[in-house]
């Protein structure tokens, strides 16, 4: 069995965003989920878009359901690609950047996901929340 993604450690990642964020000076809006696509941990920033909560949610659930990046499932969800259409499936998947799996050893113990600024600075920020994963599950 996979181990599985504690609170403590998707409060860890989503410190992690919020502080990037800030650095960034980008409002954003940020969503920690377990490998079922569950939501954990979630945060809205003062002055991030409230259209992009849903899609920040969203983009975590991509991507620790397909266990892949959001921008790699929009490139595999081309015109002539092999996952063409996915995106109306499973309640509506999100295909361009700001969704990352989060990684333990080999297994995908959850994802995050980011909404409110460019494609750019939402990979960005997702990016410095996953790097934040503890190696091991903490417990508090």
């Amino acid at each position: 069995m996979a181990p599985r993604l504690a609170l403590a450690d998707a409060q860890q990642v989503l410190d992690a965003a919020l502080a990037k964020a800030e650095e960034i000076k980008q409002p954003m809006n940020v969503a920690v989920v377990d490998d079922g696509g569950h939501l954990l941990a979630f945060a809205r920033q003062d002055g991030a878009i409230l259209a992009s909560v849903d899609i920040a949610i969203r983009k975590a659930r991509t991507a620790a359901l397909l266990k892949m990046t959001t921008a790699d499932v929009g490139a595999a969800a081309a015109p002539g690609a092999p996952l063409y259409g996915i995106e109306v499936t499973n309640g509506g998947l999100v295909i361009f950047g700001g969704g990352i799996p989060l990684v333990r050893g080999r297994d995908v113990v959850g994802a995050i996901g980011v909404s409110a600024g460019s494609v750019e600075q939402d990979t960005t920020v997702a990016e410095a929340g996953a790097e934040a994963l503890p190696k091991r599950t903490t417990r508090r």
